[in-house]
């Protein structure tokens, strides 16, 4: 059997930017991508505290030390900048994996979007 488990999260960063006329996707600083284990590419789930809002779209690669947290295409209209936002990537495993399995989990500084 196969489950799907956290494999990496990005707890509470900035939105500081949000440019519905590109292709779409997210655009997440370097450094954050790496400290979280992130690919680009990388299906994520993102949850908007301010309102709510909880859409999927995938990771691009954004400049390190940037702070950079940029909401593309659609996934725009589903944010402000500013608002704090949780990034969460999953992946796949078998049961037994899984049972020992541990997440990463960052804690950037909300102002900054740094570690």
């Amino acid at each position: 059997m196969f489950v799907e488990i956290l494999k990496s999260k990005i707890h509470r960063v900035s939105v500081t930017d949000a440019n519905l006329n590109y292709i779409g996707s997210i655009t997440i600083d370097r450094d954050l991508m790496d400290a979280a284990n992130i690919l680009p590419y990388e299906k994520v789930s993102v949850v908007n505290n301010n309102n709510g809002e909880r859409f999927e779209t995938y990771v691009i690669e954004g400049k390190r030390q940037s702070g950079e947290i940029c909401l593309n295409g659609a996934a725009a209209r589903k944010v402000q900048v500013g608002d704090i936002i949780i990034i969460m990537a999953y992946a796949t495993m078998d049961y037994n994996e899984a049972r020992t399995f541990k997440p990463i989990i960052i804690f950037p500084d909300t102002v900054t979007n740094k570690l």
